[in-house]
C-alpha cells in the first residue's frame, strides 16, 4: 500500500486545476466556443493568476526551487515566442489561434508561479 504525503496537496490540486483550466480556456476561446466561458474570460484569467500564486507559494519547496525556476523560465519564454510563431506557421491548418490561446492561458498560470518562487528564493538567500 502506498502512503501519500498530504503536505502539499493544496498546491498540487491548484497546479492540476490550473493546467486543466488553462487548456479548457485555450480551447474554448477559438476551437470550441463556449458562450458562458467567453463571457467570464477576464474572471477566469484572474482565477488562473490566483492559482499560479498558490502553486508558487505552496507547491514548490526550497529544494525544488532551482529546478522549477529553470523549467518555469523556459516554459514562459517558449510559450511567449510560440504565441508569435505558431500563428504564422499553423495558419493554413486553422489551429494557430487555438494554440496561441492555450499558450496565453498557460502563461497566465505559470508567470505568477515563477515570480512567487523567484521571490521566495531571493528572500531565502538574503535571509530577510
Amino acid at each position: 500500500m502506498v502512503i501519500k504525503s498530504r503536505e502539499n496537496s493544496v498546491g498540487a490540486w491548484a497546479f492540476l486545476t490550473g493546467v486543466i483550466l488553462a487548456i479548457i480556456i485555450g480551447l474554448s476561446t477559438t476551437l470550441l466556443p463556449i458562450p458562458s466561458l467567453s463571457q467570464y474570460n477576464a474572471q477566469i484569467y484572474a482565477i488562473l493568476v490566483i492559482l499560479g500564486v498558490i502553486v508558487g507559494y505552496f507547491n514548490i519547496r526550497a529544494s525544488e526551487s532551482q529546478t522549477f525556476l529553470w523549467a518555469g523560465a523556459v516554459l514562459v519564454i517558449v510559450s511567449r515566442f510560440g504565441m508569435d510563431s505558431v500563428t504564422g506557421s499553423l495558419i493554413g491548418i486553422g489551429i494557430g489561434p487555438t494554440v496561441t490561446s492555450v499558450f496565453g492561458a498557460l502563461l497566465a498560470l505559470f508567470v505568477p508561479a515563477t515570480i512567487v518562487v523567484a521571490l521566495k528564493t531571493v528572500f531565502s538567500i538574503a535571509k530577510v
